[in-house]
């Protein structure tokens, strides 16, 4: 699909998008929890639904009900056949890797996109480790594994991504772990295990957090008091971020539905968007953003960087060069993000520079409309299709489908806002 977006007059009132790292892990609790989850305000992004996916060929049973949430009855991991697929979702194959490991039958973790390129030799390490057997491509998908997983004393890297510990603990809590620890080196993206923590307590799951370098499981966590648990999924900082980019850069709007006190590590973008000036009120239940005096601001990124696209689009209207850090944590996403935004934003006339662990943004020179493209990755063809709002011309986005992967209505909320949007198929004309 090929968008074109033209230079548009934003205002009005939008509602924050169900956050996918929510949700998915909200699916694999309700996946391990021996009862029902009743999820509210379910996501239905690709990975999303290849969560679904996961937690239903897993021997969970889901119904939808009339209010549109979700009816799941978990009983553990009951495989109901020899592969699972976690379609392009990150998060998805390293949280349900440890989860399957579970399992005594032997299963095929499969995935799709990008996803097959990308690294999982951490578990060729570490499933041995539990007792786990485990074939890999040379480090990549499709991973064959069976278990049962038995928890034991370990040390992992988390320098890479805090996602495959996710998986871990919530293993580890399921399979009635008693005094063993999970050590972890260097952990990154510490926001998004305090939401993992914050997810596997609200299902009955303690685990002791140690400053990050040691998680212990005690097993005192004794009888749940319930067999019912209703899980509401958050508002998505990591969608919102490019919604409250549009306000600062296009015009004055109000974002409902997010959170401020959210373990959400994206919460962070208010920080950059106080740094650069934007007119921000944030208030309980919404928060309201418009255009100010943008100046240019430096912002660590390195627990979150997920928000380096915005971050980028934001930074290319803010006068003066902005730094942002934590450049490393960029290269094994759907693309390599570093230098798919110097490319793409190159193209629109923004000077992106790399230097180590860090990226320039030189802004607040003005942008051109341009043929950019996705690079099959979601948050670059929201990036773009932000940055184009006050452009000078028509920016046309190729591949810009790729939102669906996390925010299947973008192009619809900035419509909504007043943007002007046109979708095209490829080759045809709409």
């Amino acid at each position: 699909m090929i968008v074109s977006i033209q230079p548009s007059e934003i205002k009005g009132s939008i509602q924050a998008p169900a956050s996918k790292s929510s949700m998915q892990r909200g699916c694999a609790a309700s996946l391990l929890f021996k009862g029902t989850t009743i999820i509210r305000n379910p996501g239905y992004s690709n990975d999303d639904k290849a969560a679904l996916g996961v937690i239903r060929d897993l021997g969970a049973v889901i119904v939808k009900m009339e209010d549109g949430s979700l009816k799941i009855t978990g009983s553990g991991v009951n495989p109901e056949s020899g592969a699972v697929s976690c379609g392009e979702s990150g998060l998805g194959i390293r949280m349900f890797t440890p989860i399957v490991s579970m399992s005594n039958k032997p299963i095929t973790i499969n995935g799709e996109g990008s996803l097959v390129s990308r690294p999982m030799d951490f578990f060729d390490t570490v499933l041995p480790q539990l007792g786990v057997e485990i074939v890999s491509r040379e480090g990549k998908l499709p991973l064959h594994v069976k278990g049962p997983l038995q928890p034991k004393n370990i040390t992992i890297d988390g320098s890479l991504s805090s996602q495959f510990l996710t998986g871990l603990l919530m293993a580890y809590a399921a399979s009635n772990a008693k005094a063993v620890t999970i050590t972890v080196n260097n952990l990154k993206s510490k926001p998004y295990i305090d939401l993992t923590l914050a997810v596997m307590k609200q299902f009955g799951w303690e685990v002791e957090n140690r400053n990050y370098e040691e998680f212990h499981f005690a097993g005192n966590a004794g009888k749940r008091s319930t067999d019912q648990i209703t899980y509401t999924v958050e508002g998505d900082w990591s969608g919102a971020a490019f919604l409250l980019v549009t306000g600062a850069i296009a015009g004055d709007i109000t974002v409902k539905g997010l959170d401020v006190q959210s373990t959400q590590a994206d919460r962070a973008v208010l920080q950059a968007l106080q740094a650069c000036g934007a007119k921000l009120s944030i208030q309980a239940e919404q928060i309201e953003i418009g255009p100010g005096a943008l100046k240019a601001f430096q912002f660590d990124a390195t627990e979150c960087p997920d928000l380096f696209p915005p971050l980028v689009a934001l930074a290319a209207y803010c006068k003066g060069t902005t730094v942002i850090q934590g450049v490393s944590r960029l290269a094994h996403k759907e693309s390599n993000r570093a230098l798919t935004l110097q490319q793409e934003f190159g193209k629109m006339g923004v000077e992106v520079e790399l230097q180590d662990d860090l990226m320039l943004i030189k802004g607040g020179n003005g942008l051109k409309g341009a043929a950019v493209h996705s690079h099959h990755d979601h948050r670059i063809a929201m990036a773009c299709a932000v940055a184009a709002l006050k452009a000078s011309g028509e920016t046309v986005i190729s591949e810009a489908e790729a939102i669906n992967k996390s925010y299947p209505d973008f192009y619809e909320h900035i419509a909504a806002l007043g943007a002007v949007v046109r979708k095209e198929m490829e080759g045809a004309k709409s």
